[in-house]
């Protein structure tokens, strides 16, 4: 009896280091792949002059205190083509939910933000910095769980595209596709560089996904939806049954934007 309490301890005692290497392996791994989580604000604009005050608050006041809280990265962009007075989306990207929970409370205690940010934040009711402003809230893909980034210092063009569906199930068959049922692979092999694929969590017109995709200019954007297109991998793909746009999707919305000179996007 006591011999073989002894040999038990003995095999337990050996894979603790064992067990305990593995968890942190494990969380090592997670480390690793953490799906970052990403804000999309649309700011609606009446005129050039609040277009300027709300392009100077991030430049000299938002962007420089997100980024001094972990959030790099934050793309501001312009129509390509706007009808009248375009709008501005901005994207924000936070490395957790806890960190989207907590930006506003550390900004608002930022003295240097608070400064900086004065003419926008307290813009009086007479000439607000803007008309309105529409957020959503996105969790990266799981087979793209943090952002991509085009070459700096060329000429790009951005295409944000969103996936409405008719139910939640279909939404998350969409995803399924995507991840899973090779999708974004496609993407990859015919050219459709992709800069984030994310999950509305929160914001209008759910369930939707959104995404955004790089191209240098509308030549390579043509090209490459053209070449996805012919792909005979997609057209396998879309040919199954469970994946037939018709069940998944009920609307395409696709916005092609340019950055302005400050974006880190």
């Amino acid at each position: 009896m006591k011999r073989r309490s002894f040999v038990k301890a003995s095999i337990l005692s050996g894979a603790i280091p064992a067990v305990a290497q593995a968890a942190l392996a494990s969380s090592t791994s997670a480390q690793k792949t953490a799906r970052e989580y990403y804000e999309v604000r649309v700011y609606t604009l009446k005129d050039a002059t609040q277009q300027q005050m709300v392009e100077d608050y991030y430049q000299h006041a938002a962007i420089p205190a997100y980024n001094k809280i972990g959030s790099k990265h934050v793309g501001v962009f312009t129509e390509l083509k706007p009808e009248g007075q375009t709008k501005l989306y901005v994207i924000i990207p936070y490395q957790s939910i806890e960190d989207f929970s907590s930006s506003k409370g550390k900004l608002m205690n930022d003295k240097t933000y608070q400064d900086a940010a004065n003419a926008y934040l307290n813009a009086p009711a007479t000439a607000p910095a803007y008309e309105r402003i529409e957020s959503s809230l996105l969790y990266a893909f799981a087979g793209m769980p943090t952002m991509a980034f085009p070459t700096a210092g060329k000429p790009r063009i951005f295409e944000l595209r969103r996936y409405e569906s008719p139910t939640e199930a279909a939404g998350l068959k969409k995803i399924e596709m995507f991840n899973e049922g090779g999708e974004m692979d496609i993407f990859k092999k015919t050219g459709l560089r992709a800069v984030f694929f994310g999950q509305s969590l929160v914001g209008s017109n759910q369930p939707n996904l959104t995404y955004m995709l790089t191209f240098d200019d509308m030549a390579d954007h043509d090209k490459s939806w053209g070449a996805f297109g012919s792909s005979p991998e997609w057209n396998k793909l879309k040919s199954i049954p469970d994946y037939a746009d018709a069940k998944l999707i009920s609307k395409i919305t696709a916005i092609f934007l340019q950055p302005v000179s400050f974006s880190q996007i």
